[in-house]
């Protein structure tokens, strides 16, 4: 099942969508940088030198040099963006669109003062639509495998980085991995899409976004005070996440899309645990950043639905591949006040248990209890909930295994709680709309 793009369709019409988003993201960043006199007057001095600055396909320099607006909108730009180039060459709002007309700009404010273009004759043809909703023959789809949980504790990574793993402290927390590392080995993904909140390393208090997904081609590792972790930076898949952002935002979830971030410890932790010391990671993987430092979070309840609404836009993807949904932070512990090293064993398990068995349910647990039972940080918790959400036992087509678990304490501050479920859905059974 393919998304619903007829706005393609729509006459001498460019809608700026996730996939012109990603085909244009240089071009546009280029425009950008116009927004200084400096830059400016560069760009002026020398456009090609400038152009060539920039990672631009040859195709979309040579529209800006041709001054071809709507080959430059073929290329990915957006008219916003192109409005600052524009602007630096001293065009006119209206000297721009008209070029994209085939008028001149006289021409095109007599057409605005005369009532602008009508509709009429500017509609999708009938048959065109008609032919586009016509039934399609079954495709290859992408396909959600399993789903792994695990705390995301920074000592863990700095224990993995200085060869502790063996120490005394150290050796109980990493045996519990061991199952971990050989069953992904044999159930490598292509994709991960993987959940987890940044602790101010992309975002500060100048952006606080509930939900984040990361949509670029590569993502560096942060820096978080004592130099970036040792480990290979991130391929992401900006196709997949172009397609999955258009099915979450249609099914209303707002989400902010970023092409540039650093990744903390939050998401490498937990591909070390799971994958080991390489030069490489051996899958892509999708950042998908939650909220959950600055009130309000989001609840469980919108989390799971989002897991749900995250399975259908995966196996709405027109591509056999093979995904797995990461849940990670927690489990109970408090960073700060006088509580601080709290932790919650029975409640703790009390959680896992509810996770494989009623995850429902346990979606609407309110926030004060998180925070009561779970410790202030516990709070991360919710975030399990979007990748149980994506499993297909969930609306009864399917069935989940549970291939390992684990539960130990300590890990620096934090009780360390793992999960590793297998997906099996129904064969013909495709996920329920939310």
């Amino acid at each position: 099942m393919s998304l619903d793009k007829t706005y393609k369709l729509v006459p001498g019409t460019t809608v700026f969508d996730s996939e012109q988003s990603a085909k244009g993201y240089h071009l546009n960043q280029f425009c950008m940088s116009l927004m200084t006199a400096e830059n400016r007057a560069s760009y002026l001095a020398d456009e090609r030198a400038y152009l060539d600055a920039w990672p631009l396909r040859e195709e979309q320099k040579q529209a800006l040099l041709d001054r071809d607006l709507n080959a430059a909108m073929r290329e990915g730009g957006n008219i916003y963006f192109l409005a600052k180039w524009g602007a630096t060459l001293g065009f006119s709002f209206q000297q721009m669109a008209g070029s994209m007309t085939g008028m001149t700009e006289e021409e095109y404010r007599a057409m605005m003062v005369g009532g602008g273009r009508s509709v009429e004759g500017n509609r999708i043809d009938h048959a065109v639509l008609e032919a586009a909703h016509a039934p399609a023959a079954p495709a290859e789809h992408a396909g959600i495998t399993g789903a792994v949980f695990t705390s995301h504790v920074p000592a863990i990574g700095a224990a993995l980085d200085h060869g502790k793993t063996e120490e005394p402290y150290w050796q109980p927390l990493f045996a519990g991995y061991e199952y971990s590392k050989a069953w992904e080995k044999e159930n490598v993904p292509d994709v991960v899409l993987l959940v987890y909140n940044d602790h101010a390393s992309a975002f500060d208090q100048s952006m606080i976004p509930t939900f984040v997904l990361g949509t670029g081609a590569s993502y560096p590792i942060a820096d978080e005070g004592y130099g970036p972790r040792p480990v290979p930076g991130i391929e992401g898949d900006p196709d997949l996440a172009a397609h999955i952002a258009h099915s979450l935002i249609r099914d209303d979830f707002d989400l902010t899309l970023v092409n540039e971030m650093a990744i903390d410890h939050g998401l490498t932790v937990p591909l070390s645990l799971m994958f080991g010391d390489v030069e490489k990671w051996p899958c892509k993987v999708i950042p998908f950043h939650v909220n959950v430092v600055q009130y309000p979070v989001p609840s469980g309840a919108r989390c799971f639905k989002l897991g749900r609404a995250l399975r259908k836009a995966v196996e709405s993807y027109d591509r056999p591949l093979k995904v797995q949904v990461w849940g990670t932070g927690g489990m109970s512990h408090q960073l700060q006040g006088p509580r601080a090293g709290l932790i919650n064993r029975e409640w703790d398990n009390a959680f896992l248990d509810r996770l494989v068995e009623d995850p429902a349910g346990l979606a609407q647990v309110p926030h004060l209890e998180y925070v009561e039972e779970a410790g202030s940080e516990g709070i991360e918790l919710v975030m399990w909930l979007i990748a149980r959400g994506a499993m297909s036992d969930v609306d009864g087509s399917g069935e989940v295994e549970v291939k390992h678990r684990f539960y130990h304490v300590p890990a620096s501050n934090t009780a360390v709680g793992h999960l590793i479920l297998e997906n099996h859905p129904r064969a013909g059974e495709p996920a329920v709309k939310e």
